[in-house]
């Protein structure tokens, strides 16, 4: 079997996504990344559809990369036009790539009632493209669109459309479920049939309508083919296509194909988020391999279980594909769950101390009033820290006051917070504005600390989020407030509830300086971290300001 070649078609198929638009530079620092994983090819786009993708052809000429080509993609020349006049031809051509990929019809349908032709010249449109393009010493993969589904309608038309792109010449032929209908064993029995006629190297391009890219990609290669197409993160229109961030660790780690080493599998769930970032969408967490809760365990039962073995409850190896191993905490934990948090902080919690079921009481009680630590960690690790009374506040709110002020229809908003803050002995009183309350008291907050914790400027918080509890309560119900920040090296999550939304925003965001600060800014921190490796219980460790 040959080695097997992995295709991209995130800035093409990946990009007709709703609510993905690719900017030129987006797309040529895409490039880079799926150069950098080792792929062997990259889809760049339609030159013929868009000034966008015109200039991307135009530069990335200029780039040099080490294991990837890039193809340009069009279709076959128009019905009854000749093919050395076919804008969409001369402009695959111009694009100058040393692939190019030529979608034709399959599907004896879509010749009748998309292109309003007949199937002989249908197979003529193939045959003239293919070899137009191989003349001009191009690499050509054949895209055969709808093939399964015209397999099914009437297959020798479809074997047809095959026959004549290998006859002139193409490279390789990529059979594609185009509307992501088929089924696993029945798309192995018709690649099955194809090898039979068919001697040129095959290929599969899944979509995902019926959930089933990722499998019929890697049963499609199991059957002959050896040329997988797909996008990062599974990317694409409708319910997207295969996703290689799934489809090629599989291929990788449990099918232990040959051949695959210059893969750079460890950098995939690095990739695959910068991907999101740089298509605006937000990183799905139960995204196998990649996601944020691929390798995360919430059940006490479990955690116990992978603290002993994390083969227990885990099927591969995170650092093998740039992730990591979470452990959530939650009103299903047990004691291994705090204990695996703390130690997975450097901290030690012997498994007998009876302290960690006082963490562990703590946590369930404020589940029970609303809160939820799975996605901050900031707060949890203050709760700990504060239940083990090994925590000091860094600045005790003496009080605070948002104004919201419209005052004629059409102007803007006017948003004051006043806060009164005490940092031992001293008192700061401030005000500022912002876009919004929470803004405005975030502004306000940080001009009473900064001259006293400097590090406070490079904390940031960058995102927001709230979520009503109990709708049941309309205006009166309980929200939780999630605030995401970062300083650079770190990012955390802490939570605050409240029936009042300015109050629980407010509790989100004092966890969140109060932890940034704790790592970034005071020394007698670092004496907290060493005094509780060799904790007995016997004194009690607090964490003071030193100012």
């Amino acid at each position: 079997m040959e080695r097997v070649q992995f295709y991209d078609t995130t800035l093409r198929d990946g990009a007709q996504r709703e609510g993905i638009s690719f900017s030129v530079s987006d797309k040529l620092q895409i490039v880079k990344l799926l150069d950098e994983l080792g792929l062997d090819y990259i889809e760049g786009g339609w030159p013929g559809s868009n000034p966008k993708d015109l200039e991307f052809f135009s530069r990335i000429k200029d780039i040099s990369l080490y294991n990837a080509r890039i193809s340009a993609f069009g279709s076959t020349r128009h019905a009854h036009v000749e093919v050395s006049t076919d804008e969409n031809v001369r402009a695959m051509l111009e694009a100058d790539t040393p692939a190019v990929t030529v979608v034709g019809k399959s599907w004896d349908f879509h010749v009748f009632h998309a292109l309003g032709t007949t199937i002989d010249e249908n197979l003529a449109m193939i045959a003239d493209t293919v070899h137009y393009l191989k003349k001009n010493s191009r690499e050509v993969i054949f895209d055969a669109e709808h093939f399964f589904d015209g397999y099914k309608s009437n297959p020798r038309i479809a074997m047809d459309t095959l026959k004549a792109a290998a006859e002139s010449g193409a490279d390789s032929i990529v059979l594609c479920d185009t509307n992501g209908g088929a089924m696993p064993l029945e798309l192995q029995q018709i690649i099955s049939e194809v090898t039979k006629e068919i001697d040129i190297p095959l290929g599969i391009h899944a979509h995902n309508d019926c959930g089933m890219a990722v499998a019929n990609s890697i049963i499609a290669v199991q059957s002959g083919a050896v040329q997988v197409h797909g996008t990062i993160n599974g990317y694409g229109e409708r319910c997207g296509n295969a996703d290689l961030c799934t489809v090629i660790p599989d291929m990788y780690f449990k099918l232990k194909m040959e051949g695959l080493d210059k893969l750079q599998v460890k950098e995939i769930t690095r990739i695959s988020k910068v991907v999101a970032e740089l298509a605006n969408m937000v990183p799905q967490d139960n995204q196998p391999f990649v996601g944020r809760n691929a390798f995360a365990h919430k059940g006490g039962i479990h955690v116990d279980a992978v603290a002993k073995h994390a083969k227990t409850y885990e099927h591969a190896d995170p650092e093998e594909v740039g992730n990591k191993r979470r452990v959530l905490v939650s009103e299903l934990s047990g004691k291994s769950n705090i204990l695996f948090q703390v130690k997975e902080n450097k901290d030690r919690l012997l498994k007998d101390f009876p302290e960690a079921k006082d963490v562990l009481k703590v946590l369930k009680d404020m589940e029970h009033q609303g809160y939820q630590f799975e996605g901050a960690e900031g707060s949890f690790e203050l709760l700990i820290w504060k239940t083990l009374k090994a925590y000091k506040p860094l600045f005790k709110l003496e009080g605070f006051r948002v104004t919201v002020d419209k005052q004629r229809r059409g102007e803007d908003l006017y948003v004051e917070a006043t806060i009164k803050v005490k940092v031992g002995e001293r008192m700061a009183h401030t005000a500022a504005e912002g876009n919004g309350p929470v803004n405005a008291m975030d502004n306000a907050l940080r001009k009473a600390l900064e001259d006293i914790y400097p590090a406070l400027k490079h904390i940031k918080l960058v995102d927001y989020k709230v979520r009503v509890l109990d709708g049941n309560e309309a205006t009166a119900a309980k929200v939780r407030v999630l605030i995401t920040s970062e300083n650079g090296n770190k990012r955390w999550g802490t939570v605050g509830v409240s029936e009042n939304i300015i109050e629980a925003s407010w509790i989100a965001l004092v966890d969140s300086i109060e932890y940034g600060l704790l790592y970034e800014e005071i020394p007698s921190f670092v004496n907290f971290k060493e005094a509780i490796k060799k904790l007995t219980f016997e004194e009690e460790y607090v964490v003071t300001s030193p100012h």
